[in-house]
């Protein structure tokens, strides 16, 4: 019996999504795979409307549409999840871990990413492992528990191989030096974020090299290295991001990193000055990440002889961590708080 083919209508949206896509329009492209997968599931065609639910998802996350996305993301590996192969099964949890992670729920993501390197522990596809395990050690590092995500870390770094794509390696490496930057090994996470540049470049993937400048930025900046190199970085992430454009978040983290080399620099109050308006959003940001512009700020305004606005901005910060999930950064600010932030 020959399979029925989808109707025209199908192939125009699903073109547009990856048009969309292409021009970094995310929430276009993310309504037109939402429309292809409306046209796929009348036409009773579920693979075809679950590959295009799963690109709405990934385009929604792009777009910081956290909630929308994990929402979505939990109707992939649910339903008609029996069904599928558990590469399929396994791709969609690590879906549903990011957009957890990236809407401040750090524990049901890590939960989410340990199914998917479950699923394919023992399976052929290493590279969908090694993208389950890179979202388990995000989630784990985000959430304060640097012991376990270092442990996972090791394993992450031993099966790493030829066989795995040169950009994934790249990414894998990255997090892994996140980690070790997190628990102040710090020549571990320089030695691990040189590997991750090796295989990174403009020319090949201007996207994933700023994301890579942006965030290696930040863990240096974390671990309070202000030099040459930690400057280019910043400078390298703001010019391709501005060159390929990004989502809120993007520019959001971006700004965060600047006033944090401001703020490292000596030039207390110019780094206050963006710490606020960062501090004020209401939207754009992670809790976790909201969090560590508001324990920045807190900081900083310790430093300016400010204790009543420092206690503010480390309370504030220590309730993002809370409702992240990130309870050992929430502590941190309350030692802040408590040693630092109140009036001599």
């Amino acid at each position: 019996m020959q399979q029925k083919s989808l109707p025209p209508a199908y192939f125009i949206a699903e073109l547009q999504a990856r048009q969309y896509r292409e021009e970094h329009d995310f929430r276009a492209a993310a309504r037109s795979a939402g429309e292809a997968a409306v046209i796929a599931l009348a036409d009773e065609d579920r693979p075809a409307e679950w590959d295009m639910r799963f690109f709405q998802v990934e385009n929604l996350l792009d777009a910081g549409e956290y909630d929308e996305s994990a929402s979505l993301a939990a109707v992939l590996v649910g339903g008609t999840s029996a069904s599928l192969s558990p590469q399929l099964r396994a791709k969609a949890h690590i879906l549903l871990s990011q957009a957890k992670h990236r809407a401040g729920l750090l524990e049901e993501a890590a939960e989410s990413a340990r199914t998917a390197a479950d699923l394919t522990a023992d399976d052929a596809d290493l590279e969908i492992n090694v993208k389950a395990r890179h979202a388990l050690i995000a989630a784990l590092a985000d959430s304060g528990l640097l012991e376990e995500a270092w442990a996972e870390s090791q394993v992450l770094a031993s099966i790493i191989s030829d066989e795995v794509d040169e950009q994934l390696a790249g990414k894998a490496y990255w997090v892994i030096g996140n980690v070790a930057f997190l628990c102040n090994m710090v020549d571990e996470g320089l030695r691990y974020h040189e590997l991750a540049a090796a295989t990174f470049s403009p020319a090949r993937n201007l996207d994933v090299w700023a994301k890579f400048n942006k965030a290696s930025a930040a863990m240096r900046l974390a671990a309070d290295i202000a030099d040459a190199d930690t400057l280019r970085c910043i400078e390298r992430a703001e010019l391709a991001t501005d060159v390929i454009g990004g989502s809120p978040n993007d520019f959001h983290l971006l700004k965060l990193n600047r006033a944090h080399w401001t703020y490292l620099a000596g030039d207390v109050e110019s780094a206050i000055s963006v710490l606020k308006d960062i501090c004020g959003l209401e939207e754009g940001l992670s809790p976790q990440r909201t969090g560590e512009a508001c324990l920045l700020l807190g900081r900083a305004y310790i430093t300016n002889g400010n204790h009543e606005a420092a206690q503010e901005y480390l309370l504030r910060a220590s309730e993002h961590f809370e409702a992240a999930g990130a309870y050992q950064r929430a502590e941190q600010a309350r030692e802040y708080f408590a040693t630092g932030a109140q009036p001599e």
